[in-house]
């Protein structure tokens, strides 16, 4: 499978990539990952980077598409990849679609995760995350055992930051803004497939059902 995976904040896409892994061996590709992979191997383009975060400035979409290159050009991802928020705007994925052409490759679909703002709001707002571990809960369907307390380690569990309805508002704002665009582009360019799937299993299964 080669597929971008589309969707807001919450919507999904990571736990989604993670059961489509499985079913064929594709690898999982994020832009943060891909980034703090190539800072962390010291490449060129990992330095630039590098010093760009630093600086607190935006990776430029040039940088960013050398860094892709070079990870789609890698052993794993001959059996597919899903590329896990990116394109995140017009002109990325018109230069990924480029850089496909010259690879000589073709994507099966993007795949739209279609999930009601009030949900996303509902599953990011009431998501708690351990200060000690990393692990996550949520107070609705997965609350720790004890109130506050972790499972796992013990340690105090605390909603993030970024979590809080305002700063998911923020976030859905946006993605609103800059990415929901690219729904249109795939569209036109035949590739958009669009899923209302608050459930991953649904998802996977209308994935399924369009390429096989």
């Amino acid at each position: 499978m080669k597929l971008i995976l589309l969707g807001a904040p919450g919507a999904g896409k990571g736990t989604v990539a993670k059961l489509l892994t499985k079913i064929d061996g594709s690898v999982q590709i994020s832009t943060g990952d891909i980034l703090r992979a190539a800072v962390a191997a010291g490449t060129e383009l990992g330095k630039q980077a590098q010093a760009a975060m630093k600086a607190g400035d935006l990776v430029s979409d040039d940088l960013i598409m050398g860094i892709m290159k070079e990870r789609l050009q890698e052993d794993d991802c001959k059996s597919g990849y899903l590329l896990d928020g990116f394109p995140r705007t017009i002109p990325q994925a018109e230069a990924l679609k480029k850089l496909l052409d010259k690879m000589g490759e073709k994507l099966d679909a993007a795949v739209e995760i279609d999930v009601p703002r009030d949900i996303i709001l509902d599953r990011l707002t009431t998501r708690r995350t351990c200060a000690g571990c990393g692990a996550i809960y949520n107070i609705k369907s997965n609350p720790t055992k004890v109130e506050g307390i972790c499972d796992k380690c013990g340690e105090s569990v605390v909603q993030r930051d970024d979590e809080t309805e305002e700063a998911i508002s923020n976030r859905l704002n946006v993605y609103n803004d800059q990415t929901a665009s690219l729904v249109g582009f795939y569209k036109e360019e035949g590739l958009l497939l669009s899923v209302d799937a608050t459930s991953s299993d649904s998802v996977i299964n209308a994935i399924k059902a369009k390429i096989g």
